[in-house]
């Protein structure tokens, strides 16, 4: 039976002697337009050991020449002062949400041999999202050159039965735990338990069994390529590292093989945790007269012939709201075919661009502007996402959200890449 999840060295800081609240980050890609969300944090953190102090607030793109030396400083004082090594680790993680629920995952490697961001891939790992090419390299930047990765990249399984993580929930009073912490106020809190080696088995065992040719049949249908693990969050940061593994190949040849970036911790999530919640993620176009945006749209709707089933947006500007109706879409999400019409609208227009917004309030806050129109519309549903990447690829950049920012995935964990 092949690997599909793999145990790592996981390196930690003793938590006895650390404070966890503060060692804790969210994803360097939140609050990328708050700056003083940061600022605040780092002011919070001080002195304390912290992963805040590992990574690149996205924020900060910008000022990346100045701030990666300090991060590969950082990196190789932890790894003497800081992080303690433990051999061969999966941990289980309970994490409370802001709203009290638990979501629950798995930390591990994957192996990037099977990952491939490119839309049509049919690799057991596959993105779901477009990977922006210009967003790699200041990215890659921070990585080429460090010792540790930390994750923020999260995986999906589509286990509706609850086969592979659920079963540790319910022994997990036998699980030695590793922390237990709040995040910082508004986060929730997190619980780490090293998995012991009869879960380990169990959870390849059970992953064996969600790409078995009779079961991706039974689910998704004739000919399809088994598809195991969809990235739920982080697909740049999963791009970035088989970027990174890929020059190291090109460099050092079968080598490479061996080398430790070959690989990726992850965190890895059912599709099905009734605590994991998909929002969509709505569009604002600025710099526009929104009557002519609208006026287009209107055409562009009627150029539709495709077979997928029909779709509908609400549309609002400072003067005018209503709805827009695509009979004869080809792409399977609303989302996808209003990205179509947007992207081309902005390439010939100089000066349009778009936002994407999390929340109704926002849009509408936005849309009192003279020059934005925003539209509104259904996300996805969870149980749509395997079927869609597997029948039409990538989907459309920001498509979906898992939940609040303030509970996506905070960097505890970090490994050895170097």
């Amino acid at each position: 039976m092949s690997a599909y999840l793999f145990p790592s060295d996981i390196l930690l800081p003793d938590f006895a002697a650390v404070n966890g609240t503060a060692w804790a980050t969210i994803a360097c890609d939140q609050f990328t337009g708050e700056p003083a969300y940061w600022n605040k944090l780092d002011e919070r953190v001080g002195d304390a050991p912290s992963t805040l102090r590992l990574i690149l607030p996205e924020a900060f793109l910008s000022e990346t020449e100045a701030r990666v030396p300090v991060i590969q400083q950082n990196m190789e004082k932890y790894l003497r002062e800081v992080l303690v090594r433990h051999q061969n680790r999966m941990i289980y993680l309970e994490r409370e949400q802001s709203d009290g629920k638990v979501r629950r995952g798995l930390i591990g490697m994957i192996d990037l041999e099977q990952y491939d961001y490119t839309r049509g891939s049919n690799t057991l790992i596959r993105a779901t999202e477009e990977t922006v090419p210009e967003r790699i390299p200041p990215r890659l930047a921070v990585r080429r050159d460090a010792v540790l990765e930390l994750p923020h990249v999260m995986l999906l399984i589509d286990d509706p039965e609850k086969t592979v993580i659920e079963p540790l929930a319910a022994r997990a009073d036998t699980l030695e735990t590793v922390y237990d912490f709040p995040l910082v106020p508004g986060s929730g809190a997190v619980r780490g338990r090293f998995v012991d080696s009869v879960g380990i088995g169990r959870i390849e065992n059970a992953l064996a069994r969600l790409v078995s040719p009779e079961r991706i049949r039974a689910r998704y249908g004739e000919d399809v390529a088994p598809l195991l693990f969809a990235v739920g969050d982080g697909n740049h940061s999963l791009d970035v590292a088989k970027a990174a593994y890929e020059e190291i190949k090109a460099a050092h040849g079968e080598s490479a093989l061996s080398h430790p970036a070959r690989y990726a911790l992850v965190e890895v999530m059912n599709l099905h945790d009734p605590a994991l919640q998909f929002e969509p993620i709505y569009r604002v176009m600025m710099g526009v007269d929104p009557d002519d945006v609208l006026t287009e749209l209107e055409k562009y709707s009627y150029s539709l012939h495709g077979n997928a089933a029909s779709q509908q947006t609400r549309f609002l500007s400072a003067k005018r709201r209503g709805t827009m109706h695509f009979i004869s879409p080809s792409a399977q999400l609303t989302v996808g075919t209003l990205q179509t019409f947007i992207d081309a609208y902005i390439k010939s227009h100089p000066g349009a661009s778009v936002d994407y917004i999390h929340g109704t309030k926002t849009v509408e806050t936005l849309c009192r502007a003279e020059d934005a129109v925003g539209f509104i519309f259904t996300g996805m549903q969870k149980d749509d996402l395997f079927r869609t990447v597997i029948y039409d690829g990538a989907l459309p950049r920001k498509t979906f959200s898992m939940g609040h920012a303030e509970d996506k995935r905070f960097y505890i964990e970090c490994r050895r890449i170097k």
